[in-house]
C-alpha cells in the first residue's frame, strides 16, 4: 500500500522486482523515487539481501536518468520524515536549475508535466528497463 503522500506527489510508472517506481510530478526535474516492498522504515534494517536488491535497482535507476536527461549530479536520498514508509528518491541534479545547489526537497516551483512527456518518459522507461518492469495503467 503506497503513502497517501507518496500516491498524491507522483505518477506510478510500474514495478521493479519488489519496488514500486515512481515519478515525482514536478518537471522541474527528472525525480525518482523507489518504493521497497517493506514495512521496514529504516535501509540498514533490511536483510542484506533485499539491501542489495534495492541498490542494484537504485544504480540502474541513477543510469537511466544519466542515460536520458542532461545533468551534472546525481541526489539519492531515502530521508522519510514525513513520510514514514521507506522510499529513495533518485534525482537528477543540474547546475542551472533552480535549487542548484541547494536541496531540492520543499522548493516552491514547480512545473506539470506535459501528457506528451509523461508519456515519453514512460515510454523510455519501458525500453531500458525491458522485460524488467510491470506497468502501471
Amino acid at each position: 500500500m503506497l503513502d497517501p503522500r507518496l500516491r498524491k506527489d507522483t505518477f506510478q510508472l510500474g514495478r521493479l522486482d519488489g519496488s514500486c517506481l515512481l515519478l515525482m510530478r514536478n518537471a522541474l526535474f527528472p525525480w525518482f523515487v523507489l518504493v521497497p516492498d517493506t514495512s521496514e522504515v529504516e535501509f540498514h534494517k533490511l536483510s542484506w539481501k533485499m539491501q542489495k536488491k534495492v541498490l542494484k535497482q537504485v544504480n540502474h535507476v541513477s543510469h537511466f536518468i544519466e542515460e536520458n536527461y542532461k545533468i551534472d549530479k546525481i541526489n539519492i536520498g531515502a530521508i522519510g520524515n514525513v513520510v514514514s514508509q521507506m522510499h529513495i528518491h533518485i534525482v537528477g541534479r543540474s547546475k542551472g536549475d533552480i535549487c542548484w545547489p541547494d536541496v531540492v526537497w520543499g522548493v516552491k516551483d514547480f512545473k506539470q508535466y506535459e501528457p506528451d512527456q509523461l508519456e515519453s518518459i514512460k515510454m523510455k522507461i519501458i525500453h531500458y528497463f525491458k522485460d524488467s518492469i510491470q506497468l502501471q495503467d
